[in-house]
């Protein structure tokens, strides 16, 4: 049993430190011959079939309204390789610059969407809009993924997530426990 340890006051706003859902991802998106690339540290798996995504983009992102009015993205997985990239890609706009020219990323046709994939990246997932009735309240888009492609290699590729103030974890060792798993838990 473990055992219990000294807590101290947390301030709200780095609660996000402890709670940050999943990697780091890179959204791509395109509107009317403008393409955009921007990082996102904000998702949500919401349901299995159909594959539904859930995140927010703020409506001060260049991206938003590129987003918004297309219907669709690509949610690109980039490991830690890209670390640089991602974090460039986050402190800078894509009404300033071509993100993908500047930190050297490859646009990529998609198979569904017309966003471009960043061909980088270990694993694209192409979304076309499901719901938007919290979009304007919260900025809260829902995506259904129509189209799912990821390398082969690494099965578990070594992501970025973000736990605020510049501050990356990677994931770590992984830990199998199917052998305990009820299939009924799914």
């Amino acid at each position: 049993m473990s055992e219990h340890v000294e807590k101290v006051p947390v301030p709200l706003e780095k609660v996000r430190r402890y709670l940050e859902p999943g990697p780091i991802v890179l959204v791509s998106s395109a509107w009317e011959g403008q393409r955009n690339i921007m990082t996102m540290g904000w998702h949500t798996v919401m349901a299995f079939s159909p594959s539904l995504v859930g995140c927010i983009i703020s409506a001060g992102n260049h991206s938003f309204e590129m987003i918004r009015r297309s219907g669709e993205c690509i949610i690109n997985l980039p490991t830690t390789a890209l670390t640089d990239q991602v974090v460039g890609v986050g402190n800078s706009s894509g009404a300033e610059v071509d993100k993908f020219e500047r930190f050297g990323l490859t646009a990529q046709a998609a198979e569904r969407v017309s966003a471009p994939l960043i061909g980088e990246c270990h694993a694209h997932f192409e979304c076309r809009l499901f719901d938007d009735s919290l979009v304007e309240r919260y900025n809260f888009f829902i995506w259904e993924v129509v189209s799912a492609r990821a390398a082969v290699s690494p099965t578990y590729p070594q992501s970025l997530h973000y736990t605020g103030d510049g501050v990356f974890m990677v994931a770590g060792e992984i830990i199998d426990r199917r052998d305990g798993f009820l299939p009924q838990m799914l």
